[in-house]
């Protein structure tokens, strides 16, 4: 594309074109071209309604929508030509409709600006990968459930500070994973809800004296509404930052579970086997089988926090309503939603193909001394002692249990009398992990009954 044509584009207003340093600064066409289809498509859609409402001809209007589809279909076969002296993605096509359609191309941004033209593509973009993130988010929890369901009831260690704190299920371990990446499908359902208004028709900042029809246009583009402020409509990024928050929050989520699975993975815990479709091997090492595909889900949470981050950064000192500075709102937004779709299903692809070591799992829910709070809880319920006079009892027969090198259902009803005289052979009904997580019937609480409940709950609201 030469100087001249660039200068065209660019309007009367400018007698030469910016050098090579200027241009390389200024074009965002190595990165918005990726937004080419939600381009064309608000492009149509403005076509069509300018048709409609006589700004231009119905044969202007047939013409630049036809052109429109000629251009995208370049693009997608890989044969479009995309100029970096042409700056963006929005002139890139308007140059090459020109090209094949001729005057009538020139009517396309009647009643349009870039300004308005940028904020609808990359609103249409990150409402696709709000989309794109539901679908990961609904395929991951019913995975997870697929998990809990198998091992409602096979015990495990739950731990705090990861120590052994009480016995809980390898369901209810599971399903608090399904909470929590819940919370990340509401949010991104919010976000799209909130998001979805169109600022088409906004143009530069202040509407347009043209007689245009914004509803028109946004129920084309499958917006709710117009955007009702044309000041905000073109300066409005929250609709990205929301995405990069709740982005943000779901990575955090994933990473939690990643770390779980390294852990779990590794030779001293045995809890799961990954399998070799998310594994990689050792250069030297025969034996080793490494989680690879968890710790770089783990890793990539800096992407997205780093991304969230750099766009506030862009926006917290711009005054209304365009500034060139919006430009660098899109990579950091293009990467780290490459980065969560990639880990969303990575992680999906994991659990979905993990076997959890039934066996392992057993025998670790019950060291530790686990069921201490259990037998403090029985104190409290059959005895009628404070719970602060339990805690010291339960401790005491803990520091016996240790020192005899056992655990506490092993101590004999004599020992455990020798610390507290009424203590009664009924305490030996809660001390097991079985009958631990058994008694846990509080509503949420690890019973298999209740993480059976839960299961049934989830799998009506997925439907």
């Amino acid at each position: 594309m030469t100087d001249k044509t660039a200068n065209q584009m660019w309007g009367g207003r400018f007698a030469a074109g910016p050098d090579a340093i200027m241009e390389a600064i200024n074009a965002s066409i190595g990165f918005d071209r990726r937004m080419a289809a939600q381009d064309i498509a608000g492009s149509r859609a403005h076509a069509a309604m300018l048709a409609a409402t006589g700004v231009i001809s119905d044969s202007d209007a047939e013409a630049i929508g036809e052109g429109l589809l000629t251009v995208l279909s370049e693009i997608e076969a890989g044969d479009f030509e995309f100029s970096t002296a042409l700056e963006d993605i929005h002139m890139n096509v308007e140059a090459r409709l020109k090209d094949l359609i001729g005057a009538p191309a020139g009517r396309l941004h009647t009643g349009r600006s870039r300004n308005d033209q940028v904020a609808t593509d990359f609103r249409l973009w990150v409402r696709d990968q709000l989309d794109t993130a539901e679908g990961g988010l609904l395929a991951l929890i019913r995975a997870l459930l697929g998990q809990a369901e198998a091992g409602a009831d096979w015990v495990m260690p739950g731990f705090t500070h990861l120590q052994t704190a009480q016995p809980v299920t390898w369901g209810h371990h599971m399903m608090a994973y399904v909470e929590m990446f819940g919370r990340d499908l509401s949010r991104m359902r919010d976000a799209r809800a909130r998001m979805n208004e169109s600022p088409l028709g906004a143009a530069a900042l202040a509407g347009t004296s043209f007689p245009i029809d914004r509803e028109m246009t946004a129920k084309a583009l499958g917006f709710d509404r117009p955007a009702a402020n044309s000041l905000d409509a073109v300066s409005d990024r929250d609709f990205a930052l929301e995405f990069l928050g709740a982005a943000s929050i779901c990575a955090m989520h994933l990473s939690r579970m990643a770390e779980e699975l390294v852990i779990w993975s590794s030779a001293q815990f045995r809890f799961v086997a990954l399998s070799d479709r998310f594994s990689t091997g050792s250069s030297i090492m025969p034996q080793k089988k490494n989680p690879d595909a968890a710790e770089l889900i783990r890793a990539k949470v800096g992407r997205i926090f780093g991304a969230n981050t750099a766009l506030m950064m862009v926006m917290k000192g711009l005054p209304l309503t365009y500034s060139k500075d919006m430009q660098e709102d899109k990579e950091q937004v293009f990467d780290a939603a490459d980065n969560l779709m990639l880990a969303l299903a990575a992680m999906e692809g994991m659990v979905r193909d993990m076997s959890a070591n039934r066996d392992s799992l057993a025998a670790a829910a019950g060291s530790g001394f686990s069921t201490a709070t259990d037998l403090a809880d029985w104190l409290v319920r059959v005895l009628g002692m404070p719970f602060r006079d339990a805690h010291h009892v339960t401790g005491s027969l803990v520091a016996l249990a240790e020192g005899r090198g056992c655990d506490l259902p092993d101590l004999t009803l004599d020992d455990m009398q020798s610390v507290h005289a009424e203590i009664t052979d009924d305490v030996f009904t809660v001390l097991g992990v079985e009958n631990s997580v058994n008694s846990r019937m509080s509503y949420g609480g690890t019973a298999p009954a209740q993480v059976r409940a839960q299961i049934e709950r989830w799998k009506s609201l997925l439907e």
